[in-house]
């Protein structure tokens, strides 16, 4: 990934993690900061999901590392930024800011032809993102163009591993019923045709080596490569058929690492 140096801080986007939008001199950029309550699991699920969708062809913002220097210049004075500010030196997610698109309606939703659609909800149901909702769409668009954004609050696995068992990673969960994008079964069924075979174990590998290994570093002792092998290990898990987001069935006997 390319590394940008910010400059300055243009705007904020209000909320529980506070991204903010960057000028680097070269692009204006929206960077989720490190410094976050949430620490820097949210950077890690960016930068995997968005990998994934790469290799799926769907569309999400370029991503960067973001040097934040002491003393950031910012256009929003508020107090509560600043401590963020001061807490996120170093490297952070920079994504691309997108400009001309507009987040999308219920109404958008409606529209989005049933193949993509089907498409999103199946990536979002690999990766366990609960946050593509009428609420949270999470989605934007421009003349047509539909792009996927935010993805911190996938991969929830990752939050604690030790609750992470045998059984964990073949649990359906509710992300298809609450999704944004209500697709019929044999619409998802093909998208689960058309896009499993895509995520090999080689694709799964190269989604976390884009996530540096000074990330890794916060989030556990262990070594990167490990910490690595165990995300690869979940999702390989996942992606077994019978998927059991798609079709939950009797499960394919399995052990991490293999």
């Amino acid at each position: 990934m390319q590394t940008l140096r910010a400059q300055r801080v243009l705007s904020t986007f209000r909320g529980s993690s506070w991204p903010v939008l960057v000028d680097t001199g070269e692009q204006k950029v929206v960077v989720k900061l490190r410094g976050t309550a949430e620490g820097m699991r949210p950077l890690v699920a960016e930068l995997v999901v968005g990998a994934l969708a790469d290799a799926l062809g769907l569309l999400t913002p370029t991503r960067y590392l973001v040097e934040l220097p002491p003393q950031l210049p910012s256009d929003d004075p508020h107090e509560e930024l600043r401590d963020l500010l001061e807490r996120s030196h170093g490297s952070n997610l920079g994504l691309r800011f997108l400009e001309g698109f507009r987040n999308v309606t219920v109404a958008d939703a409606g529209r989005i032809k049933t193949e993509l659609a089907a498409q999103i909800v199946w990536l979002d149901a690999l990766v366990q993102n609960p946050d593509r909702t009428q609420k949270n769409p999470n989605l934007m668009i421009k003349a047509g163009q539909i792009a996927l954004i935010d993805h911190g609050a996938a991969l929830d696995f990752h939050h604690d591993w030790r609750s992470v068992t045998e059984q964990a990673p073949r649990e359906p969960g509710q992300f298809v019923a609450q999704h944004l994008l209500q697709v019929a079964e044999p619409a998802l069924q093909a998208a689960d045709q058309a896009l499993a075979p895509r995520i090999s174990r080689d694709v799964l590998e190269a989604a976390l080596a884009q996530v540096p290994d000074g990330f890794f570093a916060e989030l556990s002792a262990d070594a990167p490569a490990r910490q690595r092998a165990a995300y690869v290990a979940y999702l390989k898990k996942r992606l077994q058929a019978p998927r059991p987001f798609v079709a939950p069935g009797k499960n394919v006997p399995f052990q991490f690492g293999r």
